[in-house]
């Protein structure tokens, strides 16, 4: 039975690489001079760190432009609220999404019973797998489920005939 699983993945080498970019982008520009901006990463959270909330908004600048150039899809962010930390410094929290949350998860299965597909969805961990009669149907439910969601980024894979 032809199956795909619906999921959701980010590159952390890419990722790393792109927070590497823009902190030595950061560190280039003049209007940065003596500033404390900076990207920091531990695994899957980035911390932006800066003087002021609009050098929050710069770092954020340099910084989605580079995820993007390295393929990754910037509505995997999570933004958390700008925190002040000791005098007039500021930090932001970035969460990076990986894996098809629960409560996503549920929707997907819910569209594709609504749409009256010969599909069957599981749930499996944080993926979605979807199986169906033919392959053509399979390519159907991928193209509702694209147009459906549009706010978090779904990888397509594990496509088996």
């Amino acid at each position: 039975m032809p199956s795909f699983d619906i999921m959701s993945e980010v590159d952390l080498p890419s990722l790393r690489n792109a927070v590497d970019v823009a902190n030595r982008k950061i560190t280039g520009r003049y209007d940065f001079k003596g500033s404390d901006a900076r990207v920091e990463q531990t695994e899957k959270l980035l911390t932006l760190h800066g003087d002021s909330e609009f050098q929050l908004e710069q770092v954020t600048a340099i910084l989605l432009p580079e995820m993007t150039a390295k393929k990754i899809d910037v509505r995997c962010l999570e933004y958390g609220d700008v925190q002040k930390v000791g005098g007039n410094k500021v930090k932001q929290e970035l969460k990076v999404r990986v894996g098809v949350e629960q409560e996503l998860a549920k929707k997907i299965v819910r569209i594709l019973k609504d749409s009256k597909l010969k599909v069957q969805a599981a749930i499996q961990g944080d993926a979605v797998r979807v199986s169906g009669a033919k392959r053509d149907v399979l390519q159907d439910a991928i193209a509702l489920v694209k147009k459906s969601i549009d706010d978090f980024p779904l990888q397509y894979g594990n496509f088996r005939d």
